[in-house]
Order: C-alpha cells, then sequence, then structure tokens
C-alpha cells in the first residue's frame, strides 16, 4: 500500500490535473495506517525495526495528508470554474463530498449572475437535515479469519477486531475483499 500511496501522492504534486483514484483508495489507506501504527506500538522499542515502521508510518501520513490536500484542491478549483468534475477519477468518499459541494456551488453561481443582471433570486439549498438521499448500506460479508489481526476501522466507520485466528466476524464487503486479497481472511458461505 505504501507504494501505492507513493505513486498517487506523486501524481497529484507533479501534475496540474486531477489523477484517478480507486474508489477504495481512502478505504485501504486508512488501513494500511492504521495496521502501521498498531504494529510500530507492538514492537520493541529499541529495535532498528521499530525506528523503520515510525519512520515508514510519520512518511505515509505525511503523504496522504499532501495527497487530500492537493486533490481537494484541484477538485474545488474545478467547481467554482464550473468545470465538471470527472466522477470515475474519484475515490468514492471524494464523490460523496462533491455531491454536497456541487449544487452549493451551482446555488452560488446563480445568484451572483443574479446580483449582476439586477435581479435577486431566492437561494435554496438543502441542508443536511432536509437532504432526501437515503442512509449509505454497507453490505456485510461473514469472513473466517486465517491469520491474527488488529482492531481495524469498517468502511462504515465502526471498529471491528481485534481477530485471531479462526474467528468468525461479519464485516463491511469492502473491508472483506481487503482482507481476503491479503490473505488475512477467508470468506464464509452462508447457505
Amino acid at each position: 500500500m505504501y507504494d501505492e500511496l507513493y505513486a498517487a501522492w506523486r501524481l497529484e504534486i507533479e501534475n496540474a490535473e486531477l489523477g484517478s483514484l480507486p474508489s477504495d483508495f481512502y478505504v485501504r489507506v486508512a488501513d494500511y495506517l492504521q495496521r502501521s501504527k498498531e504494529e510500530t506500538h507492538m514492537q520493541d522499542q529499541k529495535t532498528l525495526k521499530t525506528a523503520l515502521l515510525a519512520r515508514e508510518n510519520a512518511n505515509a501520513v505525511h503523504m496522504a495528508k499532501e495527497l487530500i490536500s492537493a486533490r481537494y484542491r484541484k477538485i474545488v478549483k474545478m467547481i467554482v470554474a464550473g468545470k465538471t468534475v470527472p466522477l470515475d477519477s474519484l475515490a468514492s468518499e471524494e464523490q460523496k463530498l462533491c455531491a454536497g459541494v456541487v449544487p452549493s456551488a451551482e446555488a452560488y453561481s446563480k445568484f451572483a449572475a443574479g446580483v449582476l443582471e439586477g435581479k435577486l433570486f431566492a437561494i435554496t439549498v438543502a441542508t443536511p437535515e432536509q437532504a432526501t438521499e437515503p442512509p449509505i448500506v454497507h453490505k456485510r460479508v461473514t469472513v473466517r479469519f486465517i491469520k491474527p489481526v488488529p482492531s481495524i476501522i469498517g468502511s462504515d466507520m465502526k471498529s471491528y477486531g481485534p481477530f485471531l485466528v479462526e474467528d468468525v466476524a461479519s464485516v463491511p464487503i469492502e473491508n472483506a475483499k481487503i482482507l481476503v486479497k491479503q490473505g488475512l481472511a477467508k470468506q464464509v458461505d452462508l447457505q
């Protein structure tokens, strides 16, 4: 994950255009940073390995902050300029954030255009209480752990674990895919 974070960070820092991220990028970065932090704390504090892990974690946190900030600036710049933000280039969390910002930017543009024409239009922007979007439902799957796993923060922002070998748990599908891909768990087929 460190290499993928580095590549994404470098792309955003070196290019004026908005780079593309996988939809689950931030979920995986958060999971990586959490595991890295926990692994550093579980090690003997006086070893070279611990020092290297701590430095890697600090570098990853720095890159993640700069990546998020650079992408935010580019997205806001596109919205303010009235350009269409390419949703397929955004991680799922960025897509949700843009969905909340774009209507406000459009309302502000209409307001400004109206004032310049000598007219004042009523401004209506849905507040979070008035939003009609249904709550996000995180599909869950059952997995059996084949390696010990420290506590994780799920894509639903809930805490899961820690898990021991042979533990069985129901976790959000996004997290299950990552756990299975990393060889930490296997999906259980319930029939």
